[in-house]
């Protein structure tokens, strides 16, 4: 008659039970991991991170507008009642209309149209600076977090001057200077917004690079490329994907404002900061113009924030610790309160008597 490995279950010392540990004692394999599911660390921690934002009611808010404003973008040549540059000589400045429903401007282009296809502008512009400002910033703060020696000194003391030069400034003397085409528009939004990125990515890899997994990845031979990208890069991603949620909302927000400037992309292109410079001649007879691109900036740039929010509390592993602590203190607070007012209660009782 067999008998069942040490590490089978039903092998505890009788020979009973669910695991190793004898009778109704779970083994090592069976123990259950605070947040985790059977499929296994890596795919129940995502599940629990997915959980807990969609627990969230303000991160999924912010999720739904998000996606509402990336749906009309997408659909802008569907949806949209007119051609963003079609000018109507016979209803300039028009009120609202069925034709029109949010009116014309001061030259007779629909309102909504404009608001639509500005939508394309900013969300491209958002993404594609968070997207490139995320891998230049990683890329250098991987190479100074995990060499350190020299390269740290030399591409730290870049981000020092790189962070001495007033950003604004400098996009509008480059914007100035080449024009205000939409590739120089994103990539100077990306050259002056790197350096917090990179500072973040080198932080955690002079952290992560003395665990001692990387240690055993070194001893092995394993290339230096190799760990910085499958080991290092991999387990600082959670603060990644929160910092460039919120990039979005900057990069939205610095192309709204070189556009106000008119630095930004020119007619017949369109754009919510383009939208909010032509409303500065009629803010007293028609401040509706500022008001309905300035909304769809506020709505979407707070969408974004809410979102990155929300993924920064479901990655953060002390969250469910800290919703814990703060449930025990108020159940505490409310057992002290409910004591005192039942012992004021009683002597007023016993004054009454």
């Amino acid at each position: 008659m067999s008998h069942p490995l040490p590490w089978q279950p039903g092998a505890g010392p009788q020979g009973e039970g669910p695991g190793a540990g004898g009778p109704g004692v779970a083994g090592p394999a069976e123990l259950p991991v605070d947040g985790a599911e059977p499929a296994g660390p890596a795919v129940a921690l995502w599940r629990v991170a997915l959980r807990r934002f969609f627990t969230n009611p303000w991160a999924v808010g912010g999720l739904l507008v998000l996606l509402f404003f990336i749906g009309v973008a997408v659909a802008a040549p569907w949806i949209a009642p007119h051609p963003p540059e079609k000018i109507d000589l016979l209803n300039v400045d028009a009120p609202p209309s069925p034709d029109h429903p949010l009116g014309t401007d001061g030259i007779g282009r629909d309102i909504l149209s404009r608001l639509i296809y500005g939508s394309r502008v900013s969300l491209v512009v958002g993404f594609a600076v968070a997207a490139g400002t995320m891998l230049l910033g990683s890329l250098v703060g991987a190479l100074a977090g995990y060499f350190g020696g020299w390269v740290d000194t030399v591409l730290m003391r870049l981000i020092d001057v790189m962070l001495s030069f007033p950003s604004l400034f400098l996009n509008i003397l480059v914007l100035a200077i080449f024009g205000s085409d939409f590739k120089y528009l994103i990539s100077i939004l990306v050259l002056t917004s790197w350096m917090g990125v990179a500072r973040l990515v080198r932080g955690q890899f002079l952290q992560l690079r003395e665990m001692q997994y990387v240690e055993a990845a070194r001893a092995i031979g394993t290339p230096a490329w190799e760990i910085i990208v499958h080991h290092l890069l991999r387990n600082a991603t959670a603060p990644l994907i929160v910092n460039a949620t919120l990039m979005i909302g900057g990069a939205i927000l610095a192309e709204s404002a070189l556009s106000f400037l008119g630095l930004g992309v020119q007619p017949p292109q369109t754009s919510w900061g383009q939208m909010l410079n032509n409303a500065q001649e009629y803010m007293l007879t028609n401040p509706m113009l500022a008001v309905y691109p300035g909304a769809c900036i506020f709505l979407t740039v707070l969408a974004v924030n809410f979102v990155g929010d929300g993924i920064r509390d479901a990655l953060d592993p002390r969250q469910k610790e800290r919703i814990g602590r703060g449930m025990r203190l108020a159940a505490r607070a409310a057992v002290a309160f409910g004591r005192r007012h039942a012992g004021e209660l009683e002597v007023r009782g016993g004054e009454a008597r």
